[in-house]
């Protein structure tokens, strides 16, 4: 049996080569791979933004009982939570959690001053989303992420397999090499459900706070925190 590839053995086993010149660009690969080698110690971490409705797709064909977390902040579009109901009901073996912080927003405003978002942002995600996703990866060896190398300028060196310094995990990235229109091809191609925010020039959906329509169109993450210094939640730095 292969030994078991873990952010300590990272750097000591040789990394599994995937092939990308197919009709998923490697993604069904490193999936089928990724379930076969880490069981259920591999959780998605899923944003329902339109790169995680491909995966869940994807996923399920692979492993149609597979962990799928959603850190819900409390602070999601109404159109989000909308979604994540139309995505159970279209794949229900499919184990979907909804990770809550272990502060409720009228406990975080108590401690750390109302609309945080606004004033401590990083403090915020660290509070709602990061600290939430280290409980959730407690278990797991490794995670899934939906990051595609042409989203932005600090992903654009991300690989199939990374090591996770800040969760001392191994993130699993099936979509580096999909395009924005390779995303929406495979979306109407298959029929499927999305959040309706796209529509409406969000081509990246987080907190209601914190996301605005893109103000570039030639990034698709510049609606995330604009005026400010800040371009990651946290999750991938």
């Amino acid at each position: 049996m292969a030994e078991i590839l873990t952010y300590e053995k990272f750097k000591e086993i040789p990394l599994k080569e995937f092939s990308y010149d197919d009709e998923t660009k490697g993604a069904l690969q490193v999936l089928k791979w990724a379930y076969s080698h880490y069981g259920d110690k591999l959780v998605y971490a899923c944003s329902f933004g339109i790169e995680g409705i491909i995966l869940i797709d994807l996923i399920a064909q692979v492993n149609n009982k597979a962990k799928i977390v959603f850190l819900d902040t409390d602070l999601h579009f109404k159109e989000t939570y909308e979604l994540i109901d139309k995505v159970k009901a279209r794949y229900p073996s499919l184990q979907i959690e909804l990770k809550k912080p272990s502060l409720t927003l009228a406990e975080q405003a108590e401690q750390h001053g109302d609309e945080l978002w606004k004033n401590n942002p990083n403090k915020c995600c660290e509070i709602r989303k990061v600290l939430p996703l280290n409980e959730v990866l407690s278990g797991a060896t490794a995670w899934i992420s939906g990051l595609r190398r042409e989203q932005s300028e600090t992903r654009k060196h991300t690989q199939f397999l990374n090591p996770d310094h800040k969760f001392k995990s191994v993130k699993v990235c099936p979509l580096i090499h999909w395009t924005w229109k390779d995303v929406w091809r495979y979306q109407h191609k298959n029929g499927l459900d999305y959040n309706v925010l796209h529509d409406k020039g969000y081509p990246s959906i987080g907190c209601q706070p914190c996301t605005a329509p893109a103000i570039n169109p030639g990034d698709l993450r510049s609606g995330r925190w604009t005026g400010q210094a800040k371009t990651e939640c946290g999750l991938h730095q």
